[in-house]
């Protein structure tokens, strides 16, 4: 075994008792960043090339800094993003909703989609339906200066790989509750993955620390966010449009009833994540 492996099991140790949910696994990704190799190569790192400063990088993880601050980088189905303070790290979870857009976009006997992602963050979202739908146009709304910083940044990336995928996103600057103005009644879906939890809610230190506050804190029942989206998705929808939201495991049912018959809404429909947990709901105009 070689020096970087014993050090790895050393580190494990360490992020286990720190209270690190996957303690193995962000250690080999964290020596992966240091060294600038992948994470399958580690044993080929020679005990010559061992770096000191993956000590420095475990105990910013030891200390709950999030993995995708230490390395710089998230992955959000096939992109690959970067992220840091001041942005929400894109979760797994949404991959799901994502991808029921995804599909259903591609189903759509429409020429051109057009599709809004509403507070977007890192344009994870905006980015992966424009990559593989390449019919759509995505309109993507953030109100937060930081955040929007991170997703110019992530759109220039793509820009410089696939420039056929950030030329069909457009960035907004603006709050969602009043997006886009001139868009009623000709968007084909509009996404989003809305701050949903309940102020007072403990979260680990990952969130609470890092993740920046307008993009967790929902209000009293984490869903005052859901309900303006279900305001501005009704004006923006065309007829027969389509409207995904995120939220927390509890709020199925009370996302459910937000998107009601009498609100103009119908194939209403709660979808668990890959854990079975209710995590979105989406919604027919």
């Amino acid at each position: 075994m070689t020096l970087l492996l014993d050090e790895i099991a050393v580190a494990t140790v360490r992020l286990a008792e720190a209270g690190v949910d996957s303690p193995r696994t962000d250690a080999e990704l964290i020596a992966a960043h240091v060294h600038g190799v992948g994470r399958g190569e580690l044993h080929q790192v020679h005990d010559a090339d061992f770096d000191p400063r993956f000590w420095d990088e475990i105990a910013r993880r030891e200390a709950r800094e999030p993995l995708q601050h230490i390395t710089g980088l998230a992955y959000f189905r096939f992109l690959e993003l970067e992220v840091g303070p001041g942005v929400f790290v894109p979760r797994p979870e949404t991959e799901v909703m994502t991808g029921w857009a995804i599909s259903r976009l591609r189903e759509m006997d429409v020429a051109d989609p057009v599709v809004v992602d509403l507070g977007t963050g890192s344009a994870a979202i905006a980015l992966a339906i424009a990559q593989e739908v390449p019919r759509a146009r995505v309109h993507a709304v953030e109100a937060d200066p930081l955040a929007r910083h991170w997703a110019e940044r992530n759109i220039a990336r793509c820009a410089s790989s696939a420039p056929h995928t950030s030329g069909r996103v457009t960035l907004h600057a603006g709050d969602f509750g009043c997006a886009l103005p001139s868009f009623g009644g000709d968007v084909d879906l509009v996404i989003s993955n809305p701050p949903y939890i309940p102020v007072g809610a403990t979260v680990p230190p990952e969130v609470a620390e890092y993740d920046p506050a307008g993009a967790l804190w929902g209000g009293q029942d984490g869903l005052d966010a859901v309900r303006v989206i279900e305001e501005v998705a009704g004006r923006l929808l065309r007829p027969d449009g389509l409207v995904a939201v995120e939220h927390g495991a509890p709020q199925g049912a009370a996302v459910y009833w937000i998107f009601a018959e009498e609100r103009g809404w119908r194939d209403t429909r709660n979808h668990k994540d890959l854990a079975g947990r209710d995590r979105f709901v989406t919604a027919r105009r």
